[in-house]
C-alpha cells in the first residue's frame, strides 16, 4: 500500500456551542481537506497533507494535530500569514460555515511550492474544495493534476459564502468540469450537485459529470444515502440509521473511506464492487455524524465495526 496526497486547506474552526448556559466557540482543527487526511490515516492509509499553513500559535496547533493523527506534513509550507478562521454555526445537525482572513493562510500555496517527487510518487492524489477559488491554489492543484501518476479523486466541496455572485459559481463550474474530466473519482454533496446544477437531480449530476470523463462519481444525500455511478445507470446506496448530532467532516468522511479503501485494494472490478465501499463510507460517515466536531470525529475501522458490525 503506497500513500494518498491530499492536497487543499486546513484553518481553525470555531463553532458555536453553549456551555454554562453561555454561548461560547470552542476551537476545533478544521478544513475539508484536512478531514480527508486525517480520515485516511484513522482509516489505516498513509496521507501527506500539502498545504499552506500560517506562522502563528494556531498554525503550530494545526501541525501538531496533524502529525499526532499521523499525517505526513512533507508537502505542508509555511506563509507569512495569520491561521484562517472559519465560524460555524449550526441550525440542526447542518454547520453554516463563514470564513475569516485576508488573505486566506490556506490560498498561499504555489506551483513551485510542490514537493515533484512527492506529487508523483502518490498513489492517489486528492484536489479539492476552497482552494479552487484563489488563483495560487488552483494554479497548484492544477499542477499537482498534470503530475500524478496514480488514481486521481476530486471534491468540490463548495462554500456559497465565499462565491461573489454569479461570474464566480460560472467559473466554479468550469473548474468543476476541468477537474472531472480527469478524475477516478468524484464526490460532491447533493448540496454542492444543487448549487453547481441547479434544478437537476442527483442521478444527472452524476451521470453529466461521467460524461465529462470521471470514471466513478458519487453524491451524497444525507441521511437518505448515496446515489452512485460506476456504470451506465446510477444506482441509490442507502445510509445506516443514526442518531446525528453534528453533520461537519460527514462528506469529508465518505472521500477519506474511498481514498483509504483504493489504498488499500485499488479500484473496485465491478460497480458492485463499488456498491460495497460506498456502502461502508457511508458507516464511516454515519458514525461520525454521531460525534461532535470534524477531523476528531474520524473513526478508525474497529469504530466502525463496532458501532455496525462487520
Amino acid at each position: 500500500m503506497g500513500y494518498a496526497v491530499v492536497l487543499g486547506e486546513a484553518l481553525v474552526d470555531l463553532i458555536d456551542s453553549e456551555c454554562d448556559g453561555e454561548r461560547v466557540y470552542r476551537q476545533a482543527i478544521g478544513g475539508g481537506p484536512l478531514n480527508v487526511a486525517v480520515g485516511v490515516a484513522r482509516l489505516g492509509g498513509a496521507a501527506q497533507f500539502v498545504g499552506s499553513l500560517g506562522d502563528d500559535v494556531l498554525a503550530g496547533r494545526i501541525r501538531a494535530f496533524l502529525a499526532a493523527a499521523d499525517v505526513g506534513l512533507a508537502g505542508a509550507v509555511t506563509a507569512p500569514a495569520s491561521t484562517s478562521l472559519a465560524v460555524v454555526t449550526l441550525a440542526g445537525p447542518e454547520p453554516d460555515f463563514r470564513f475569516y482572513g485576508e488573505p486566506p493562510s490556506y490560498s498561499l500555496l504555489g506551483p513551485a511550492d510542490l514537493d515533484l517527487a512527492l506529487m508523483e510518487g502518490a498513489d492517489v492524489l486528492y484536489c479539492g474544495s476552497v482552494v479552487l477559488l484563489r488563483p495560487s491554489t488552483l494554479a497548484a492543484a492544477r499542477s499537482a493534476w498534470s503530475l500524478a501518476t496514480g488514481l486521481r479523486v476530486f471534491d468540490p466541496n463548495v462554500r456559497s459564502r465565499l462565491l461573489d455572485g454569479p461570474a464566480a459559481l460560472a467559473g466554479l463550474r468550469e473548474v468543476v468540469a476541468e477537474f472531472a474530466a480527469g478524475a477516478h473519482v468524484v464526490k460532491l454533496s447533493g448540496a454542492d450537485a444543487q448549487l453547481l446544477y441547479p434544478g437537476e437531480p442527483a442521478e444527472g449530476v452524476a451521470a453529466y459529470l461521467r460524461e465529462l470523463g470521471a470514471a466513478t462519481v458519487v453524491v451524497t444525500l444525507g441521511a437518505t444515502g448515496a446515489v452512485l455511478a460506476a456504470a451506465a445507470d446510477p444506482v441509490l446506496v442507502p445510509a445506516p440509521k443514526v442518531d446525528a448530532i453534528d453533520a461537519t467532516g460527514a462528506g469529508d468522511s465518505v472521500m477519506a473511506a474511498l481514498i483509504a479503501d483504493l489504498l488499500l485494494d485499488g479500484e473496485p472490478e465491478s460497480p458492485e464492487g463499488w456498491v460495497e465501499r460506498v456502502a461502508f463510507a457511508l458507516r464511516v460517515a454515519g458514525l461520525v455524524c454521531e460525534s461532535p466536531g470534524g477531523a476528531t470525529a474520524m473513526p478508525t475501522r474497529a469504530d466502525v465495526d463496532r458501532r455496525f458490525g462487520t
